[in-house]
Parts: structure tokens; sequence; C-alpha cells
């Protein structure tokens, strides 16, 4: 166990060797990262953060869903690459529909190069390796996650996420998505928030508007608003779209019906194409706010602390 503490955030991190990471603020375990799971193939075995929760205790995640076993909190995942999906359940195929193939991959958690736990943050450096159904290793993938900005007087904290994803294959790689492949807004690929039940209709903001007619659009950020169940209040995610290394745009996939879901899109309506060796990174910021902000309120957010 390793901990740090300071007046503003009294941060504690556990490490639960070969299985998890809890990062608790002023007593509240905000974060979880699972990084060795034991997840039926199905579901595809990979990372995730989950149990998420707002400084105030309310969890602001979803964990295998009865619509969505694969889905688990917040992850880093592609749904269609070069014919294998990573990021579990059926598969899309145009003409089809969603079928079971026997493609699902999966990601190894190979080591942590860095676990830095200062009186203010946690940054974590992994590294791993993404092999397909037929044991292939095709991605050598590099990340960074960064748990900072506790500020118990605003109510909020913050997530920083990098990745870098460098073929290996052999041969090129196409990173897609259902909608690359025919079926319309349905663009998810990436890194994805579930959001909880209760969280179902809430409201979308975006810089330039909001509402579910954001699906397959572009915003430098976009804010989720609910009210929580079990607890009284709400909350906000707020998700800053950040950057991708790919000359296609980043695109928003949101809903707030029949679930809440959010998720910056590298490849919503356009595949990313990668050569042998070459590196597709992405960059995003979440933030977690222990009220369900306005839009004023949001807007200052965003504009005060955009990465």
């Amino acid at each position: 166990m390793t901990s740090a503490s300071s007046t503003t955030s009294r941060l504690t991190v556990t490490h639960e060797h070969g299985r998890q990471i809890v990062v608790t603020a002023d007593g509240v375990e905000i974060a979880t990262y699972v990084y060795d799971p034991p997840v039926p193939d199905f579901e595809s075995r990979k990372p995730y953060l989950h149990p998420l929760r707002t400084l105030d205790g309310a969890l602001v995640s979803a964990y295998r869903p009865n619509d969505h076993r694969w889905h688990k909190g917040l992850q880093m995942t592609i749904s269609h690459l070069s014919g294998q999906n990573f990021w579990g359940g059926n598969s899309y195929v145009h003409g089809e529909g969603y079928r079971v193939r026997d493609n699902v991959g999966r990601m190894r958690h190979d080591a942590f190069d860095l676990v830095d736990v200062t009186p203010t943050g946690l940054t974590l450096r992994e590294s791993l390796t993404w092999i397909t159904s037929t044991e292939e290793h095709w991605v050598a993938e590099r990340r960074e996650l960064r748990i900072h900005g506790v500020d118990p007087g605003r109510g909020t904290w913050t997530l920083d996420f990098q990745t870098a994803l460098r073929n290996i294959r052999g041969a090129e790689l196409r990173v897609g998505s259902p909608s690359t492949h025919g079926r319309p807004n349905a663009g998810y690929t990436g890194f994805f928030w579930r959001g909880p039940r209760g969280w179902t209709g809430g409201e979308i903001v975006t810089a330039d508007g909001g509402g579910p007619e954001t699906m397959g659009r572009q915003s430098p950020w976009l804010a989720y608003t609910a009210e929580h169940d079990e607890v009284d209040g709400g909350g906000t995610v707020l998700v800053f779209a950040g950057t991708s290394s790919a000359a296609v745009p980043l695109k928003w996939f949101v809903r707030n019906t029949p679930f809440p879901a959010v998720n910056p899109s590298p490849a919503f309506d356009e595949e990313v194409v990668l050569a042998p060796d070459e590196t597709l990174r992405l960059a995003h910021r979440v933030v977690f706010a222990d009220r369900a902000w306005d839009r004023a309120e949001i807007e200052a957010y965003a504009a005060e602390h955009a990465p």
C-alpha cells in the first residue's frame, strides 16, 4: 500500500498486485482501475475503471449491465479492428445485423512502467498487448492514466488518459466501428464510458448545442448531467474530446436512452488505417463533478480546465 495526503486531497492509493488499483480521496473510493479482470472471453478481457464515484460518493459508472455485459465503466477498446472485436459481445455484419463471431480478442496487462503517487495525484504508465482470438499479437499499447485535480471545494476530480497503439501485426490494421461497416449512428469505438442505469434520460450539453442529436458531431467537449438513484442530488461527467494523431476527426458517440453512454470516437464513420509499425495516439480528459451543472457552469469549467 502506498499513500500520500495533503490538506486538499488526502489521496490514498491501494494496489492489490496482479488485480487492481483503488484511489481514495477524503475517505471516498473515487476510482478503481481493474487491470487484470476475471472476465469471460466473450466479453473481451481488458482493463477498465469501475466503480467511478463523485467526491460525495455517488456512483457514476455501470458494470456488466444486462443489455451489454461487456460494458464495464470506462474502458479503452476498439469494436472493429481488421475483423477482430476488442469490444466484446456480438459483431456487427452489414446486411445481417449483430452476429456471434469467433473473433473476440483480449488485452493483456504486461507491466506498470510507473506507479507514482504524489500529494496531489496518481500517475500510472502501463504496457499492454492486444491479442486476437487466434492468439496473434496485433497491438503494443503504452497508456498513461493520471488522476488529479481533486478539489473538495468545487466537488471535482479529473482523469487524464493517453494511449499509443502501435501496429505490430506485420500488415496494415484498420480501426473502425459499426458505422464504418454500414450501421448509421453507431460509430462507437475507442474510449467509452457507460453510465449508471439511473442516469438514463440525462441531459447532454456540448459547446454549440447538445441533446441526442449530438451523435456523430464534433465538439471540443461534451457534458452529461443527471440525478442519482439511491442518494439525493445529481452529478456531471464532462468529457473533453482531446486529440487523435490520425487525420480522421474525433466525433461523439453519445446516448441518453436506452442507456447513458459517451465516447469520443476516433473512427466514427471513417476508418483509421495504420501501416505496419505505425502508432495511433489518443488523449482524452474526463472531469467528475458532484452536482448537476447548468450550461453556464459547464462552459466556465471547460474554458478553465481544457487540456
